[in-house]
C-alpha cells in the first residue's frame, strides 16, 4: 500500500486497458502531473520506454508501457493543452516519450532548472533536492535496474514511484520562492527549450565533435571521417542499434586515415549513402574543431567572465546558468549572440 498526502492507495501497476481507463477517469480534471519514466538504452539507438510514473495531488501510479497495446488514451491526457508536467531533469523523459508518442508536452516545469535559479547546484539530483526541501533521504539502489524485466519486484516499484512522489510538493516550494525573488518568468523561459522538437533530434555536429580521435587527424582525412560518422549514424538509426555497435570510433578513424579498409558490403553501403546525401550533409562537412582564442578574444572573454561573476553574486545565480564557457566563446566570435542577448539574460546584462 502507498500512503500519499494522508491517503492510502493500493500499489497497482497498471497493466490492462481497463485499469488505465479507470485511472484516467480519476485524473481527468487534474492539470498538474508529476512525470518520470524508466527506459532502457543499452542495446538500442533510441530509448525504449518501459515504465511511466505519474503523481497527482492525491494519487501515485506506475503504468507498464511494455504490457499495454494502446497508450493513446494516456497520451491524450499527457499532451492535453491544459496539462502541465512537473519533471526533474526532464530532457531524457520527454525524449523517451517523444519517440513513442511523436508529441511534446504543452507546458513543463523542470525542478532541476528551477532549483538552479535559486542557486542550487546546476545539475542537482532529485535525491539531493528531495533531501534539502522535503527532508527525505531516497534510496538509489536500482539506478542500473533492467526495466524490461517482468514481473517488477515490489521494492523496485516503490523506488520508481518515489521518483514522482515529492515532485508536486517540491514544485510548490520552488515556485513560491521563485515568485518571491521575481525569477519565475526566467525559469519558465528556460524550461521552454524542452518544448522544442528539435531539442530531441540527434545533434550531428556534436556527434562529430565527440568522435574520439577526429581532432587529431589531418584536414585531408577529416571530410571522409565526417561522412563515415554520418553514414554510421544513419545505419544506427535504421537498425535501432548503438552507433558504436555499427562501427567503433577507433575503426572509423582507421578507415578515414587509410589504416584499414571497409569490407566490400560496407563500402557499397557507404558509397550509396554519400550519393544520396551529399547535398543534405554538405554543411556538416565544414564542421571544424574550435581554434584557440586570439589574444584580443581572450581579453574580451576574461572581461565578460568577470561581469558574469558579479552578476551571479548580484542575482544569486550559478555563473554557468548565466552563460557556459562554450556559449561565451560563441558570443565573442559572433556565432551565437542569443546566449547573452535574449530573454532574461539580456535583462540582467542590459544589452
Amino acid at each position: 500500500m502507498i500512503k500519499y498526502n494522508n491517503a492510502i492507495f493500493p500499489n497497482i501497476l497498471i497493466k490492462t486497458a481497463a485499469q488505465l481507463s479507470q485511472y484516467l477517469d480519476h485524473i481527468e480534471d487534474e492539470i498538474l502531473l508529476a512525470v518520470d519514466t524508466e527506459f532502457r538504452r543499452v542495446d538500442s539507438y533510441f530509448p525504449e520506454l518501459c515504465l511511466i510514473q505519474i503523481a497527482t495531488l492525491d494519487k501515485l501510479e506506475c503504468i507498464d508501457v511494455l504490457t499495454l497495446d494502446n497508450l493513446e488514451p494516456l497520451f491524450v491526457k499527457l499532451y492535453d493543452k491544459k496539462t502541465k508536467w512537473i519533471v526533474h531533469s526532464a530532457r531524457q523523459d520527454v525524449e523517451a516519450l517523444f519517440y513513442l508518442s511523436g508529441r511534446i508536452p504543452s507546458e513543463i516545469f523542470d525542478t532541476q532548472i528551477a532549483a538552479s535559479f535559486l542557486n542550487y547546484p546546476l545539475q542537482i539530483s532529485y535525491q539531493s533536492l528531495t533531501e534539502s526541501l522535503q527532508n527525505v533521504r531516497l534510496e538509489k539502489k536500482f539506478t542500473r535496474f533492467d526495466w524490461k524485466k517482468r514481473p517488477l519486484p515490489t521494492d523496485v516499484l516503490q523506488y520508481a514511484i518515489d521518483d514522482v512522489r515529492y515532485l508536486i510538493p517540491i514544485f510548490n516550494q520552488l515556485s513560491n520562492e521563485l515568485i518571491k525573488q521575481n525569477k519565475l518568468d526566467w525559469t519558465e523561459e528556460e524550461c521552454r527549450f524542452l518544448l522544442n522538437k528539435e531539442t530531441y533530434s540527434p545533434n550531428l555536429k556534436q556527434i562529430i565533435k565527440k568522435t574520439k580521435g577526429i581532432s587529431k587527424i589531418s584536414s585531408k582525412h577529416k571530410n571522409l571521417a565526417i561522412n563515415l560518422i554520418l553514414w554510421r549514424e544513419s545505419v544506427a538509426q535504421k537498425k535501432n542499434k548503438p552507433r558504436k555497435w555499427i562501427m567503433s570510433d577507433e575503426k572509423l578513424i582507421d578507415y578515414a586515415t587509410g589504416n584499414n579498409n571497409l569490407t566490400s558490403n560496407k563500402l557499397h553501403e557507404f558509397e550509396n549513402f554519400i550519393k544520396q546525401n551529399t547535398q543534405d550533409f554538405r554543411n556538416l562537412n565544414l564542421v571544424k574543431i574550435s581554434k584557440p582564442l586570439s589574444e584580443n578574444e581572450l581579453i574580451r572573454k576574461n572581461e565578460l567572465k568577470e561581469q558574469i561573476r558579479l552578476l551571479s553574486i548580484e542575482h544569486d545565480l550559478p555563473t554557468e546558468l548565466i552563460c557556459t564557457s562554450k556559449n561565451l566563446v560563441n558570443f565573442i566570435r559572433g556565432i551565437d549572440f542569443s546566449s547573452l542577448n535574449s530573454g532574461w539574460r539580456s535583462k540582467i546584462f542590459k544589452i
